[in-house]
């Protein structure tokens, strides 16, 4: 049996590491873990399988030991217990992707549980297996507002109408918008409806096919993707310069499209500006609709956190509400983090939600930063390094010079300046946030092996005013 403080403990835990790690990781490997006990300096956590166990084990044992040490004030080893596959943490069953619900595939043949496949088989995470689908994840529990709102309708009518009206639909952010949120809510709803749907990572489809490669069971990876009436395909920027995976997903788009099943892909920016996608794959994204969704506002963010707080029976006063609303502005999945960070720690120190409990929390959690930089001085001090006018900047040239210089000024303003992307638009001539996203993107992604480009971020922090 588990030890509740140990409980508590692990749920501050995973509060922390829902932040550091990938939605998809977060889901598959950690999700369904248990806080069991503590004993001379090893904390055990309970794992449903023996495969996750090893991985767990090989892959995360360092930074789950560094986040509960950290919590526990005390360095701490991790060892990993198995427990079994029939519950979660939560005390809930998985869900099938296929909407079943009954541990069956789409073909209705009963699934092998977990523990009895081999490791061969648990590469294949889907369709072989049970698709794990977060339950809460349903359209009831999405906050719809004016920053999402089209893509909210559209994936809805998807849902219940799919290839009727928007296919493909092509939903696309910033990380931590809502994009995983609203593809599994399509997958939860055709379930009930009886549609056969299929969610995955394009991460997952990539091993799935090259599993499939290994094995010599093209025939089986085929038949399982092109018969379903709905595809869902989370996180399709990481199909990227995988050829023959991109070639596959293209043959496979189009024999769904053509016998007229539903797709429905996300990303993190539109499709012609996803790097290193083949313009084939780009124009079919484009056929059907494309829906962007923007960071939310104050008021969404409120709202969205009160959700939150009723979904988990708790009572978050108002004021904590906007002291979180505020520190976390253009991720919902770090406003969800925050949230479920104060929770475990109020429910730690058996403490009544407060603004003060609140802020310990999240000091104790995160390391203290300094104050941001002044936008407007950064803009300053860019435009003088740069021998260019501010005005230039945030105008329209895009003359190399003048855009090397505005990409500069997008990445310092967000990592230094901490503004959200819709703000860094704004002060940089009403660019929008796919916009931003490319600029910050290409400095974050050069500056590791230019040396020349970090001496220049180098100097240019240094002429910034404080």
């Amino acid at each position: 049996m588990a030890d509740p403080t140990a409980q508590r403990v692990w749920d501050t835990a995973l509060g922390q590491l829902q932040i550091h790690v990938t939605r998809p990781n977060y889901d598959t490997w950690l999700k369904d873990t248990r806080g069991l006990r503590y004993e001379d300096g090893m904390f055990i956590v309970g794992v449903p399988t023996e495969f996750v166990k090893e991985w767990l084990g090989t892959r995360m044992r360092g930074i789950v030991s560094q986040t509960v040490g950290g919590i526990l004030g005390t360095p701490t080893e991790i060892s990993f217990e198995i427990i079994g596959t029939n519950m979660n943490g939560n005390g809930a069953a998985h869900v099938n992707g296929t909407g079943n619900g009954n541990g069956r595939t789409a073909a209705g043949t009963a699934e092998m549980p977990l523990s009895e496949q081999s490791p061969v088989h648990s590469l294949i995470t889907s369709p072989l297996l049970k698709q794990r689908l977060n339950p809460r994840y349903t359209f009831r529990t999405f906050v719809v507002a004016d920053s999402n709102r089209i893509a909210a309708a559209a994936a809805l009518a998807a849902a219940e109408r799919p290839g009727e009206d928007y296919n493909p639909l092509f939903i696309y952010s910033s990380p931590g918008l809502g994009k995983t949120h609203l593809l599994q809510a399509i997958a939860l709803r055709a379930g009930q409806l009886s549609i056969n749907a299929l969610y995955v990572t394009s991460e997952q489809f990539v091993n799935d096919f090259v599993t499939s490669i290994a094995q010599g069971r093209g025939d089986e990876f085929r038949r399982r993707y092109r018969s379903v009436q709905l595809l869902l395909v989370d996180d399709v920027q990481f199909l990227a310069s995988k050829g023959r995976s991109q070639e596959e997903f293209f043959y496979t788009f189009n024999d769904l499209h053509s016998n007229g099943c539903q797709m429905v892909i996300a990303g993190d920016r539109p499709p012609a500006s996803i790097p290193g996608m083949e313009a084939r794959m780009s124009s079919r994204f484009q056929w059907g609709l494309i829906a962007d969704i923007q960071p939310p506002d104050e008021e969404t963010r409120v709202a969205i956190l009160q959700a939150k707080a009723r979904d988990q029976r708790v009572d978050m006063p108002a004021d904590v509400m906007h002291y979180l609303a505020d520190r976390v502005r253009d991720n919902i999945r770090a406003l969800e983090g925050c949230l479920n960070r104060v929770v475990a720690y109020a429910r730690l120190t058996r403490s009544a939600i407060s603004l003060e409990v609140a802020q310990k929390a999240l000091a104790a959690l995160t390391p203290a930063v300094a104050a941001p930089v002044d936008p407007q001085a950064i803009l300053e001090a860019v435009s003088a390094y740069f021998g260019v006018p501010v005005a230039a900047i945030t105008g329209k040239s895009r003359s190399k010079q003048i855009a090397e210089a505005r990409h500069v000024a997008m990445y310092l303003m967000r990592e230094d300046g901490e503004l959200a992307l819709k703000q860094v638009g704004l002060l940089l001539g009403h660019r929008d946030h796919s916009t931003v996203i490319h600029g910050v993107q290409k400095i974050g992604h050069a500056v590791i092996s230019d040396q020349r480009l970090s001496a220049q971020l180098s100097e240019i922090r240094g002429n910034v005013s404080h």
